[in-house]
């Protein structure tokens, strides 16, 4: 009895030592003697004891590292990165299990082979770019690495989810240098923008003075004009006054000559009254009033003339 029991015992042992819980979001990976059997999805399952054995436990779920590395630029500057890395298994596939299984020694020969593929694709890339592009192209760099590694990876059993760049700088010497780029060309820009500022005053002043001189000159022009209009009228019209009273004396059988010596007298008067204590010189004399009479008449025959025509 003892021994029956015993016997029992191992045998319900050896039953129980073949089943298998496998954690969800996992799978076991069976061999048979060192070679590779099948997969065990989550759940409780069951293997054949000491026969069948878990060679290893691998995690379907999304996992992420921390990267810091650092680039060269083509114009020889040292560019610092910091990224995060995010990456699953591609699938529960028999063969991608296989290879996330067996292609590696152990987890950590995966890991420095997959970090060093990561900052290999990134120093190439910046390797073909100058420093003052590369803060511009954080989102050609990520396209670039994933097109890279997409593929070995899907060898190892692997997929590159995404891959974000946190972080570029640069040396303190290179950054210094940057800032004293942008703000010289911040400097720039601002006495440009002064400059052409100031042109367009300038131009708006000129045109607004050659607007306010072609005015001016317009209305000069107008004024100019109707001042002649004015006098040519009031010439004429004494004119036609001077030749109608020499008409009505002569038919009264005057002298027309007295229209002279009156208008002679009336200028005379003229001035007195509206000099306004200027002093004008007049030769009051004989000859220079029949001078003046002589001019008057030779005026009023002209006058004459004009009325006729």
């Amino acid at each position: 009895m003892p021994v029956l029991g015993i016997l029992v015992a191992l045998i319900i042992l050896v039953i129980l030592s073949g089943l298998v819980t496998v954690k969800q979001g996992s799978v076991a990976v069976i061999t048979v003697f060192g070679k590779y059997k099948r997969v065990l999805l989550p759940g409780l399952s069951v293997r054949i004891p000491l026969i069948e054995q878990i060679y290893k436990r691998i995690s379907i779920q999304n996992r992420s590292m921390e990267l810091q590395f650092q680039a060269i630029t083509q114009d020889q500057a040292n560019v610092n990165f910091s990224a995060m890395m995010l990456y699953a298994v591609l699938n529960q596939e028999d063969a991608t299990i296989q290879n996330v299984a067996f292609k590696f020694v152990d987890e950590r020969n995966f890991m420095q082979a997959l970090v060093r593929s990561v900052e290999g694709s990134v120093r190439a890339f910046v390797a073909t770019k100058k420093q003052s592009e590369i803060l511009q192209l954080r989102m050609e760099i990520i396209h670039h690495v994933k097109e890279q590694l997409d593929t070995q990876l899907e060898e190892w059993g692997f997929h590159l989810l995404d891959l974000q760049i946190n972080d570029i700088t640069f040396d303190e010497v290179i950054i210094r240098s940057m800032a004293q780029v942008v703000a010289s060309n911040n400097l720039k820009a601002a006495a440009e923008n002064e400059g052409q500022a100031l042109l367009i005053t300038k131009t708006k002043a000129a045109e607004a003075e050659g607007n306010a001189i072609k005015i001016s000159a317009e209305a000069e022009k107008l004024a100019a004009k109707m001042r002649g209009e004015g006098v040519a009228m009031f010439r004429e019209e004494v004119a036609r006054g001077m030749a109608q009273a020499a008409k009505e004396m002569e038919s009264a059988n005057l002298d027309a000559s007295f229209i002279l010596f009156s208008m002679w007298t009336d200028a005379i008067k003229h001035f007195a009254e509206n000099g306004k204590g200027n002093t004008i010189f007049l030769d009051g004399s004989n000859d220079a009033m029949q001078r003046t009479m002589l001019q008057m008449q030779s005026t009023l025959k002209a006058s004459n003339i004009i009325e006729k025509k």
